[in-house]
């Protein structure tokens, strides 16, 4: 029996909490039916004596503090509400116990902003992770020795798991059950809980909204130039003259800033452009990749995919209204 510590405190976001606690209650109770010992010992562990959060089935959930778990086989820290600097000082305590937990063998994962808690105990310098996309713009910035995979769903590596955003952070509980209960089970639970085994990316879900957390004026202002324009021919080299700068300087002063080069700022604002104007219609895609500034449908789906994960077409049929609900 795998002991699953759920990390569980006041500013925890609940939802992923009783989501994972549900697949795996749902998971033993597949095995007791089949005359089979529990796979999982799933434990609320929280910051208080006792749990005023959540209802425990006792049959398959028990409560303890988290200090009083020496070695639980995984901890999953749950996504969580407010302000980070402010929620990581006050759950330092907490944050030290997963970092001392996973040096003394314990396994670690995160779901959605959980992240947090992992990056601030130290637990990811040089390792891939993923987490909410809206989330990487900020991951990078505090910690920039982590490998931030925006697009990802799952990460997997030397016994710490990430997820993507929201309800995305359940599929990494579909694949922990496929991992450690075998396939079969994995194909059950993905039937269940209606949950793609093999989704992947989440990159289609992402909004792009500009790198701006940096102080460097003229670059804040040559983006903004960016975004009211794209749809004209620019050129790098016309974007520098109008900053007043070098192409050389204003590449290596905006990649400073953004963490993208200034092309590939601007292919991200096109892409967002058109991603939106598939969202609100069936405008002809010919027309719309003039509309988003892009004269070749080659080199438009190339980088829409790129960027996405979906040609315009398959982008078109998952967003637009009358697409999903005519076919």
């Amino acid at each position: 029996m795998r002991e699953i510590a759920l990390i569980i405190h006041e500013d925890a976001t609940l939802s992923t909490v009783t989501g994972a606690m549900d697949m795996f209650i749902h998971t033993n109770r597949l095995f007791q039916q089949t005359g089979k010992s529990q796979p999982f010992k799933i434990i609320l562990a929280g910051e208080k004596a006792s749990n005023d959060l959540l209802p425990v089935n006792p049959l398959f959930v028990t409560y303890c503090l988290a200090e009083e778990l020496k070695k639980p086989d995984l901890i999953i820290v749950p996504a969580f509400y407010g302000d980070r600097d402010s929620m990581l000082i006050k759950h330092k305590a907490l944050i030290s116990w997963i970092n001392t937990r996973y040096q003394d063998g314990s396994e670690v994962a995160s779901l959605c902003s959980g992240i947090y808690f992992l990056a601030e105990a130290g637990l990811l310098p040089g390792r891939s992770c993923t987490a909410h996309w809206n989330d990487m713009e900020d991951i990078v910035r505090r910690y920039p020795d982590v490998n931030f995979l925006s697009d990802m769903v799952i990460t997997d590596q030397e016994g710490i798991y990430t997820s993507g955003g929201a309800f995305s952070s359940l599929n990494l509980i579909l694949y922990m059950i496929d991992k450690f209960c075998g396939r079969e089970v994995g194909i059950w639970a993905s039937k269940m809980f209606s949950l793609d085994m093999d989704r992947i990316s989440q990159s289609h879900f992402a909004v792009f909204k500009g790198q701006r957390q940096h102080k460097d004026d003229d670059i804040l202002k040559a983006q903004t130039y960016i975004e009211e324009n794209h749809h004209l021919p620019l050129t790098i080299d016309g974007i520098a003259e109008r900053a007043n700068m070098s192409k050389r300087n204003f590449i290596r002063r905006f990649k400073k800033a953004t963490k993208n080069t200034p092309f590939e700022y601007l292919q991200r604002v096109k892409i967002e452009a058109a991603k939106k104007a598939l969202e609100k219609g069936s405008q002809n895609i010919n027309l719309l990749m003039y509309d988003a500034g892009y004269n070749d449908i080659k080199t438009f789906r190339e980088v829409f995919k790129k960027i996405t994960g979906l040609t315009p077409q398959d982008y078109r049929r998952k967003y637009n209204r009358e697409e999903i609900y005519l076919n």
